[in-house]
């Protein structure tokens, strides 16, 4: 990236830093980590994070612009509690931009605008999806933020063979995603890396990195001068990887801890702290 200076930091949240219960993946036998409530739901808690996560996240947080990037829809997003104020976020998959926790509404307007010029209707891609959720497999076929579709499974393995709704979805200008037991449905032309480019632009950033386990997340990796992704999740199973995209060695919790040591470390390669002073 070419910009002013210092590091920007894009992290997808499910799965890359934060993990449901049955997502955490901690090894059998072993210790384990003290776990911190980042989000509940309905009373309950939902996701988690390990303690050692959180106070590596910190301390990127104090050396960096750090992002985190979803495609959560706004109220899902502000659910979670990392712990760290970002001045910039992303939810929707690069729908909503929000300074200071708040959505930027020209952002929002110009992304629906091009969505609306270049893919198909909403409407008809979530009757896509109700179609291709017949036979029951789905619990839920939702338009999350009037912006993409998404489909939950009550089982990952019942979701059916994608092949043809892809085809269907690639023909009205839209990609599809599995991720665990969702299936989304998005506009080509709504990425997180035009958002990220965004916030580079804002933040006059000189280094792009970024974690990411799913396809959703591809462009943003790609563009990054470095990035890390976690050795579980849909880019594993596809078997993925590029040239400047790091795997962690663990899975679950502890490949969260691992995405964001690696950061830090190059963060901190980049930018060490200065030399104390010589005493007089």
């Amino acid at each position: 990236m070419t910009a002013g200076g210092g590091h920007l930091v894009a992290l997808d949240l499910d799965k890359t830093l934060i993990f449901s219960r049955r997502s955490l993946l901690l090894p059998a036998g072993a210790a384990e980590p003290e776990l911190v409530e980042v989000e509940r739901l309905d009373g309950a808690p939902l996701s988690f994070a390990t303690a050692r996560e959180l106070a590596l996240l910190a301390e990127l947080h104090r050396r960096a612009v750090v992002v985190p990037v979803t495609t959560r829809t706004l109220a899902q997003y502000r659910r979670v509690d990392l712990g760290i104020r970002p001045r910039y976020a992303i939810a929707a998959n690069g729908g909503h931009l929000l300074v200071d926790g708040a959505p930027d509404p020209a952002w929002a307007a110009g992304i629906a605008t091009e969505v609306a010029a270049a893919c198909a209707p909403l409407a008809e891609v979530l009757a896509l999806a109700e179609r291709f959720a017949a036979g029951g497999w789905a619990r839920t076929v939702r338009a999350a933020d009037d912006l993409f579709v998404y489909l939950v499974a009550h089982e990952r393995p019942a979701i059916p063979d994608l092949t043809g709704v892809t085809a269907a979805a690639r023909a009205a200008g839209w990609s599809v995603s599995a991720q665990g037991r969702k299936v989304y449905l998005v506009p080509s032309v709504l990425t997180k890396q035009r958002a990220v480019d965004e916030v580079v632009r804002r933040a006059a950033t000189a280094t792009l990195l970024a974690a990411g386990d799913s396809v959703l997340d591809i462009p943003m990796l790609l563009a990054a001068d470095a990035a890390v992704r976690p050795a579980h999740g849909e880019l594993h199973e596809l078997g993925w990887s590029a040239p400047n995209v790091a795997v962690t060695a663990a899975a679950g919790a502890l490949a969260g801890e691992q995405v964001l040591a690696a950061l830090l470390d190059r963060v901190r390669a980049d930018r060490p702290d200065p030399a104390p002073a010589a005493p007089a």
